[in-house]
This record gives C-alpha cells, sequence and structure tokens, in this order.
C-alpha cells in the first residue's frame, strides 16, 4: 500500500478491514468512518483513470508536500469511491490548490468551513451523481465518496488534523462530505460552469470553502419578488464570516423557485443584483465590537449597512435540488474564492 501523503509503500501483509481501520486510526489517517484497504492492485486501478492528466501539482499546503497520484488514489480508494471519481477528486484538488482559494487559511481557522464541491457537465449522469432531492444528503455512492476523498487527502496530505491544524470551534458535518451535482436539466437559465465560461459539453468541478447550507424555505411567495425578499432576508445574518470577509457565497435555487423567477422575468444577473442590494444588514443588527472590529480591518458600513460582498459578482447562483418550495444560501469562509477545474 502507498503510504498515505508520501512515496513510502507500507506492507499490510493480510489485514483484513477491521484491522486495517485499527492501524489507520493509529496513524492519524482516519476520519471517523470505517476507510477501505487501499492496496496496490486497487490504488492502481485508480491511477489508470487519470494517466492522460501530466499536468504538475502545487506543494500542498501547510505540509508542503507535492502530492503523488498514488498516495491520492490511496485516500479516494479509502473514502469509497470507485476509480471512475477519480478524475473528478483529483481535479477538485486542483481546485482548492488555487492560490486565492487559500487552503492554509481555509484548513486552519476556527470558522467551520468545509470544501464545498460541485459537479457539472455530461459526468453528472455518468457517474450518478445526485442533482435532485437530497443533494446534499445520503443515499448517493458519488456524492458521499467523492467529497469523502477530498476531506481525507485533506487531512492525510495537507496535515488538517482536527485540533492540531484545523482548529475550527466546532466543525461542520461537511467536513465528512459535501458533494452535489448542478440541476442542468431543471435550471431554466445557463448551467453554472457554463456561467464561467465553459462549454456546456465539458466536465467540471467547482470548489469554494464554505459552510452547510442554510435552508430559504418559502412555501407562501406565488412571486419572483417574494421569494428574494424571502433569500435577501435569509442571507442577511450578521453572524456569516461574509459581513467582514467579503468573500463569495452561493445561492442554490431549488426547481420550483427556479420556475417562479424564470416565470416572472428574472435572469440570474438580476437576480444577483436584487438580492446583493436585498441583503443588506443594518448595523442595528450588529454589535458595537462587531462594528469596531470590521472598521479596524477596513470593512465599514455603506451607510447604516453592511454589505455581504464587495459586488454583486459575489453572488454565485445555480440550481440544483428536487421538488418542494426550499432553496438554500451557502456563505463562504470569506478570505477564500470560487475556483473551477474543467476535469480531464
Amino acid at each position: 500500500m502507498t503510504d498515505i501523503a508520501e512515496k513510502e509503500v507500507i506492507d499490510i501483509a493480510d489485514m483484513d478491514v477491521e484491522a486495517f481501520n485499527e492501524f489507520a486510526t493509529e496513524q492519524g489517517w482516519s476520519d471517523g468512518m470505517p476507510l477501505f484497504v487501499p492496496t496496490e492492485a486497487k490504488v492502481a486501478k485508480f491511477v489508470d483513470t487519470v494517466r492522460g492528466d501530466n499536468r504538475p501539482y502545487s506543494p500542498v499546503p501547510p505540509r508542503q508536500i507535492v502530492p503523488t497520484i498514488q498516495a491520492m488514489a490511496a485516500n479516494a480508494v479509502m473514502a469509497g469511491c470507485k476509480p471512475e471519481y477519480f478524475p473528478v477528486v483529483t481535479a477538485a484538488l486542483r481546485g482548492v490548490l488555487e492560490p486565492d482559494f487559500n487552503l492554509h487559511g481555509t484548513l486552519a481557522t476556527t470558522h467551520s468551513c468545509a470544501p464545498m464541491v460541485m459537479i457539472s457537465g455530461p459526468i453528472r449522469k455518468e457517474l450518478n451523481v445526485n442533482c435532485g432531492s437530497n443533494c446534499f444528503g445520503q443515499g448517493w455512492q458519488a456524492n458521499a465518496t467523492i467529497g469523502r476523498a477530498l476531506g481525507l487527502m485533506l487531512l492525510n496530505i495537507a496535515g488538517a488534523k482536527p485540533g492540531e491544524m484545523d482548529r475550527s470551534t466546532q466543525g461542520n458535518p461537511a467536513k465528512f462530505t459535501f458533494c452535489f451535482g448542478e440541476n442542468e436539466e431543471e435550471n431554466p437559465w445557463t448551467p453554472y460552469h457554463v456561467q464561467r465560461g465553459f462549454a456546456p459539453t465539458d466536465n467540471v468541478v467547482t470548489v469554494m470553502s464554505g459552510e452547510g447550507p442554510h435552508n430559504l424555505n418559502d412555501h407562501g411567495s406565488t412571486t419572483g419578488d417574494g421569494l428574494l425578499t424571502t433569500f435577501a432576508g435569509g442571507m442577511a445574518t450578521p453572524g456569516a464570516n461574509t459581513v467582514y470577509g467579503k468573500g463569495p457565497s452561493f445561492i442554490i435555487i431549488g426547481p420550483e423557485h427556479a420556475a417562479t423567477l424564470k416565470r416572472d422575468g428574472f435572469t440570474i444577473e438580476t437576480i444577483r443584483e436584487e438580492l446583493w442590494q436585498r441583503s443588506r444588514i443594518h448595523i442595528s443588527r450588529v454589535s458595537k465590537g462587531n462594528l469596531d472590529t470590521y472598521a479596524s480591518t477596513g470593512h465599514k458600513p455603506d451607510g447604516d449597512y453592511l454589505r455581504i460582498g464587495r459586488t454583486p459578482q459575489d453572488l454565485h447562483i445555480t440550481v440544483a435540488g428536487g421538488p418542494g418550495k426550499h432553496s438554500a444560501f451557502i456563505p463562504s469562509f470569506g478570505g477564500t474564492m470560487v475556483a473551477c477545474t474543467r476535469i480531464q
């Protein structure tokens, strides 16, 4: 078995699954859930799926280890991935290694952020990625294990061990896995990866260091304008890092809400502008201590309001989920970016 972080090969002899899990836990390789045994034969199958992608990887902060394909594959095997998922996993790692993603900061912060992984393009169907009902939840191997594989790589290659380098005050269940697909089939506008300049036929992974999804429940509004009022109210939270970090956020619109907004003539651009204007936070909702802290770091109110983004372009919008009058808001860590990587 290839060592999880470096090039060393460790002889696991005839360890069964239970013995391997005990050994992996002792080594600090486990996320607390049962692991699959990364034998050399299994790792080789995964490596074969990415042999055409010879681009070098940057050192992974904070340990600054240049990851080997074998080490990444070992983590994907342990996570329970199928070999065909591995190109998605490696693309996600390339995304979090973008300098402005600020991987070191997002791993070391006391904030509860975790890597959000969104999959776009035809590969969603090929891999049976859940883009519809319960897309943030359980029950789908691709969603569960692709996100988990990235988390294990950040644990074992980057060194983000809870309570040591990962200093999150309370953590977040999304640290186990946070992976879903765009519901392009019920998106009445342009899919997200096409918004970012990719072709509709491209397969793309989008990553952002974010909180878990915040539900935006609106069963009563019958107009797009009413829905945006609800969305903006749910987004205008004084407790989010975006109040002072001025980083990106995602608004994941459910298909039923999307249909209403489309019917009433709203576009991605007008939704973005309306939400940026309406989601301002009045200073009366923010403590004096926090206002003083924000001002000391250059984040002053705009009149009597704080904004949750620098510009409307900080709000990223797409469609995912199934039937039901729910959408979701995913605020980011703040000091990060939304990175998109084409799956090779």
